[in-house]
């Protein structure tokens, strides 16, 4: 004959008149503690609304502020690509050999500008919100991702402007500039797609960086130059055809492994050419958005517990 079940009941003692109840804490976490990867992935998307909301109202306060307010956001990129015009266009003649140089730049300018502003917010999300990761116990990881989200969202006004800049301007033939008409196709539609594997690396950078400044605030400074680096080694103000004929094919090869490069070069091919980018573009800059993304959670993931910790 079976043994009865027993019933499993909290323990409780007595002390004097008082009834003391032992609390079970076996279905308790420790505050900060690292959860699987799977659980922490569906606690990302549990607050998939709040990182939305956070990303959109964060982007509308931008410049507030200031007189002319998000105006700023379109007004800064023309003024450099203006810079960059007469600096490196005409003084440097780096507008050789570049069919539609004016739109070319344009692109360039304008779309790094968010690339940069992605991934240098994205970085410092955790370090510049100590308190917030203090005080709540939220997945870190939404930080890094909601910063770059909203770098988005505020650089919408500007890829509007640039596109009308393109479409009216870009062929424009100043000097001995080479033209070619542009004309509006469904080409231009590969501008979303592209953004959108953009973002992800972005993303996956932001993560990285964002354990490495957390841990080590110096490296924000080493981010910055870094950035500038990449500006230069992107062909956002000349051709990577200039490199062909000179012996550097280390150089092009770099270029063409670039995301930032395979971006840009495919919305200029769409907006200027009306054409398709090499498709090993497309490669590079999804093995970059998939894989980056990829490496950079589990990078960030196994920092978990190191946020908000005091320094």
């Amino acid at each position: 004959m079976a043994a009865p079940a027993t019933e499993r009941t909290t323990p409780s003692f007595t002390v004097g008149a008082q009834r003391v109840v032992q609390m079970d804490g076996t279905n308790l976490a420790r505050v900060g503690a690292r959860p699987r990867l799977t659980r922490y992935l569906r606690e990302i998307w549990d607050f998939r609304h709040f990182l939305i909301y956070d990303s959109h109202s964060r982007a509308s306060s931008q410049n507030s502020m200031d007189a002319l307010g998000r105006v700023w956001m379109v007004i800064n990129p023309i003024l450099q690509a203006m810079v960059y015009l007469t600096i490196f266009g005409y003084i440097l003649e780096t507008h050789r050999g570049v069919t539609n140089f004016i739109g070319y730049l344009i692109i360039g300018v304008f779309t790094f500008r968010f690339i940069q502003g992605a991934v240098t917010g994205g970085a410092n999300s955790i370090a510049s919100n100590q308190k917030v990761v203090q005080a709540f116990n939220f997945p870190r990881a939404i930080l890094p991702i909601s910063s770059t989200v909203r770098e988005l969202f505020a650089t919408v006004p500007t890829f509007v402007v640039m596109a009308v800049l393109v479409y009216f301007l870009g062929d424009m033939q100043i000097g001995d500039m080479v033209r070619e008409p542009i004309t509006l196709s469904w080409h231009w539609l590969l501008f979303f797609p592209a953004i959108f594997l953009a973002l992800l690396v972005m993303v996956a950078l932001s993560l990285v960086f964002a354990r490495l400044v957390n841990a080590y605030n110096d490296v924000k400074n080493l981010i910055s130059i870094g950035t500038r680096i990449w500006f230069y080694t992107s062909a956002v103000i000349f051709s990577v055809d200039r490199f062909a004929d000179k012996g550097h094919e280390w150089i092009m090869w770099l270029m063409y492994h670039n995301p930032a490069f395979c971006v840009l070069d495919i919305i200029r091919h769409a907006w200027l050419y009306n054409d398709f980018a090499d498709p090993y573009r497309w490669i590079v800059l999804a093995a970059w958005a998939v894989v980056g993304t990829i490496i950079g959670f589990i990078i960030f993931w196994e920092g978990e517990e190191t946020y908000g910790r005091e320094r």
